[in-house]
């Protein structure tokens, strides 16, 4: 780029205004696309690049970008698709405003340096939050719009929910049909501060995820002595352990429900390694309807909830909270879908 170019210098160059000239950059319908072209021919034969993107994010008193806060490290994101779903939801709406998605890792520790720092127009909790996260007080006292996804759950922040309870009351209604009696759930992390132990009533009174909170409490709304092993993490590998340290015991369930595909898939593994048959000795069941084509030919046993939309609906309630408006909270119904992982219970 030249030192000397200018806007001013391309507008005169190709014979219009300045103000035109940035309508042009801008890519503005008001400037006809034959005085956009004699611009751009204008700013390449003076080697100009364009007006400076930071200076006009600052004139307009936006930076153009919107955090994703992810519940666990990064590489989650990409792991489970579900929350890749999500994100790609998300994206989609503010991909037509020409914002741009920066993803932020909130493990529930010290909020990062960098977050007092960033210019962020908005951010969205992606995965779920908890009220006393470093991060949400931070960007709260900030001032930066929020919007949560299943959580946090606090007056005054946008919330776009799922039923989960209900979605789960069934699951576990649908295992009681089916004559099951013995039945254990694997859940997701209560919290992601490395802080596990019994899932009893003391410690889903507060300060617990509320995705994992409502799934738990529904499926004991149908089994109320429903024993439950909290993984540390969303995955394949820990739903595998827990599974395993359910089905090692003398008196093993005969269902299991796991809070997720992902941990579902897990407890397929355990059983599989144990020679156990699905369904005939043991029936599993998960949650969120995840694409997982490797499982086939088997079809999962799962609550289907409208993962894309639910990233939609953040993104439309971010840009209502740029415009100035309040958005109303939304909450999604689910779907149970049964597959071939449940049967009646053993003899």
């Amino acid at each position: 780029m030249s030192d000397r170019a200018t806007l001013s210098t391309v507008a005169a160059r190709a014979g219009v205004s300045p103000s035109t000239a940035s309508l042009a950059f801008a890519g503005s319908p008001r400037v006809a696309p034959a005085t956009v072209e004699r611009v751009l021919r204008a700013a390449g034969e003076l080697g100009y690049a364009g007006p400076d993107p930071i200076a006009a994010s600052l004139r307009r008193g936006r930076s153009g970008v919107v955090g994703a806060v992810i519940g666990e490290r990064l590489l989650y994101a990409f792991r489970d698709p579900v929350a890749v779903q999500m994100l790609d939801g998300l994206t989609e709406v503010l991909g037509e405003l020409g914002v741009g998605l920066l993803l932020l890792a909130g493990d529930g520790g010290p909020a990062p340096a960098q977050l007092g720092r960033l210019p962020l127009d908005a951010a969205v909790f992606a995965t779920c939050g908890l009220e006393d996260d470093p991060a949400f007080r931070l960007l709260r006292a900030r001032r930066v719009p929020l919007v949560a996804v299943e959580g946090p759950v606090v007056a005054g922040v946008p919330l776009v929910d799922i039923e989960d309870r209900q979605g789960t009351v069934e699951l576990a209604a649908h295992l009681r049909e089916l004559g099951h009696r013995r039945v254990a759930m694997v859940t997701m992390p209560l919290r992601l501060d490395g802080r596990r132990g019994p899932v009893d009533a003391d410690r889903l009174a507060t300060g617990v995820y509320r995705d994992t909170r409502e799934r738990l409490l529904g499926a004991r709304e149908v089994f109320a002595d429903l024993p439950a092993v909290e993984t540390a993490s969303n995955g394949i590998e820990e739903g595998e352990q827990a599974g395993a340290a359910l089905l090692s015991g003398p008196d093993r369930p005969t269902a299991i429900l796991a809070q997720s595909d992902l941990l579902a898939a897990g407890v397929l593994r355990a059983a599989a390694a144990r020679g156990l048959a699905v369904p005939g000795d043991l029936s599993v069941a998960g949650f969120d309807g995840a694409d997982l084509p490797w499982l086939a030919p088997v079809r999962l046993t799962t609550v289907v909830q409208p993962t894309a939309e639910k990233g939609r609906a953040a993104g439309r309630a971010v840009v209502a909270l740029l415009a100035g408006e309040v958005p109303p909270d939304v909450v999604f119904p689910v779907v149970l879908r049964p597959g071939t992982t449940t049967g009646p219970a053993p003899a």
